[in-house]
């Protein structure tokens, strides 16, 4: 099967950590991009999560302090993310953080 170039957009409406994306079954996700802007009227932290499946763990990946009315990417690097993984995000405000991510998803055969 091919590669498939995708994106996940997200708006955090709750200071709750949201699931932006789940590698499907018999993919791999290389997570490139996590673009955020900050529509707010104040400064918000946003972190970013990976919940491995493989190891039912979640790790914190990432921490940024966006100021408001600017944009950020959050993504430090790529990300890896094996089939089940999830990508999380959570802001210390509500109503102020959107975005999209920009992801490959490759066909792992040994999985399917």
């Amino acid at each position: 099967m091919a590669n498939i170039y995708k994106n996940a957009q997200f708006n955090l409406t709750t200071t709750a950590k949201t699931d932006v994306y789940t590698v499907p079954t018999s993919r791999t996700g290389l997570m490139k991009v996590v673009h955020t802007a900050n529509y707010g009227a104040g400064n918000t932290v946003v972190k970013g999560y990976i919940y491995d499946s493989s190891a039912s763990t979640e790790y914190q990946i990432d921490q940024h302090t966006i100021a408001a009315g600017s944009s950020q990417d959050l993504g430090d690097g790529v990300l890896v993310l094996e089939s089940g993984d999830i990508y999380r995000l959570e802001a210390s405000g509500a109503n102020s953080i959107s975005g999209s991510c920009s992801i490959l998803e490759i066909f792992d055969e040994k999985s399917a």
